[in-house]
């Protein structure tokens, strides 16, 4: 099981790696306007940064000039690119602690349990990924097939699919980890009614073994086909 535990942290995190990439990239959208191979220029645009470049090697960018500018869709695959980047930072945490090959984070039920809750981080942080990049993937595609627009045509960067990578790693890790210990996650097992305490010791007693009180002095009843020491029980018919 701890085998298993590796290789799903190994898929997290490089997962992690492939989305802070993506979220850092320029190139979510380029487009070319190349005349020759000498006179190529491209123009590269990302969730921070607008870039241009040609074929002799020379990059300029320059960050957006306001957020309040920007498209609605640009603003929430930030806010999702950023909250996958902190989901998944905080799960592998949680893995680390939580992996039996490990000797922090307490029993072996704990530290299921944060391996638990670090595989779930990391499904959250896949899926936040993976909406990002098909959110901003579906507006590149509708503007560049749609007809009546005028502006200038992008296509799908390389950051996309980076992050479509990483998304599917970490999605892969989160759940090996969430079913290898979910057991931990979910175990509650429910506590006796009734608790007596003696001197000194203490023990648990269910409901359908608790003796019934008795008053002081009563001896308890004998079981069934029982007789009691020096009495003797006759049978009418010994008598006929």
């Amino acid at each position: 099981m701890s085998g298993v535990q590796i290789l799903a942290l190994l898929g997290g995190l490089v997962g992690l790696g492939a989305t802070i990439g993506a979220t850092v990239s320029n190139e979510w959208r380029v487009t070319s306007r190349a005349s020759s191979v000498i006179t190529a220029t491209w123009v590269l645009q990302g969730l921070w940064n607008n870039c241009a470049g040609n074929a002799l090697g020379a990059l300029h960018c320059r960050p957006h000039h306001t957020l309040l500018k920007l498209d609605g869709y640009v603003q929430a695959c930030r806010g999702l690119m950023v909250a996958a980047v902190c989901l998944g930072f905080f799960g592998s945490v949680f893995v680390l602690v939580g992996m039996k090959c490990t000797t922090i984070g307490g029993t072996d039920k704990s530290k299921a349990r944060l391996a638990c809750v670090g595989g779930v981080n990391f499904i959250v942080s896949g899926l936040c990924s993976l909406s990002a990049c098909s959110l901003y993937a579906h507006w590149i595609t509708a503007e560049f097939f749609d007809p009546v627009s005028v502006s200038q045509k992008y296509e799908m960067g390389a950051a996309l699919f980076v992050g479509w990578g990483g998304a599917l790693l970490c999605l892969a890790g989160g759940v090996t980890l969430f079913f290898s210990s979910v057991g931990s996650c979910t175990d509650r097992r429910p506590q006796s009614r009734y608790v007596y305490k003696g001197a000194g010791t203490q023990s648990h007693v269910t409901s359908a073994t608790r003796e019934p009180l008795r008053p002081a002095g009563q001896r308890p009843p004998h079981p069934k086909g029982s007789t009691s020491s020096g009495t003797k029980n006759f049978d009418k018919s010994v008598y006929v």
